[in-house]
């Protein structure tokens, strides 16, 4: 067990930032002795390390909150989003100091915005959220799953989606067929998990090509490249 001063010292955060996590529900002690002092153990400093690299990565403490408190929540599969957003967010803070020195050498005149666009760590980020979030979509798929809806049928189906989009690959992503089954893609999960609003199937079809099991298993389904296929198209649709 160590004390409010002792963890405030390990990891930098104030005695009085750790009262206020307290005070909120983000990180309470393990136990309070009877004159009042506040101890934590090595499961309540594993949630703290999780809230600062989320707070790292600039998700807002309300989400952060939700994310960890999620019945869902794996700490050892959270440690790999944020691995990859930190990643992504380094090479993007790469790209932007290649882009002042550039500008240093050559004048200001120089306009590339894209090296501004965040996009994609946003969509990696709305994935995170719709993973671990205290969600009305994360609610929605625990209501289903507690009521006996037969999430096997439904993945079954899912996957003869999939390979329906595998057989479409000669086409372009934007092409009409194909944008109309992203839009079944889409109805599909809705009927069957949760709500999937177009922010969420953007998320999703980032989860398709970076997860994976999830690429694997696409991919399997409708042939190799249907899991980078099914991304573009999505990217398109959204």
């Amino acid at each position: 067990m160590r004390t409010v001063n002792e963890v405030s010292r390990l990891t930098g955060v104030s005695v009085r930032t750790l009262h206020h996590y307290d005070a909120i529900g983000l990180l309470k002690p393990t136990k309070v002795t009877g004159a009042g002092y506040r101890l934590y153990d090595d499961t309540a400093l594993s949630r703290l390390q999780s809230f600062l690299l989320f707070r790292e990565l600039q998700f807002p403490l309300k989400e952060i909150k939700a994310m960890l408190d999620s019945p869902s929540f794996e700490p050892s599969e959270a440690l790999t989003q944020q691995i990859e957003l930190l990643e992504l967010q380094h090479k993007h803070i790469g790209e932007l100091i290649s882009f002042a020195r550039e500008i240093q050498k050559k004048g200001v005149k120089i306009m590339q915005f894209h090296v501004f666009d965040k996009s994609e760590i946003e969509q990696y980020k709305a994935e995170a959220k719709a993973k671990w979030g205290d969600t009305k979509e994360y609610q929605e798929y625990a209501q289903r799953h507690e009521s006996g809806h037969d999430f096997g049928e439904a993945t079954q189906q899912m996957m003869n989606l999939f390979a329906e989009l595998g057989a479409l690959r000669q086409l372009s992503p934007t092409d009409k067929a194909v944008q109309e089954k992203i839009r079944a893609l889409q109805n599909f999960i809705t009927s069957n998990y949760y709500t999937c609003t177009t922010e969420i199937l953007s998320g999703l079809g980032q989860m398709y090509v970076n997860d994976e099991r999830f690429k694997h298993n696409i991919d399997q389904a409708g042939g190799e490249g249907t899991a980078e296929f099914v991304k573009q198209a999505i990217d398109a649709y959204c």
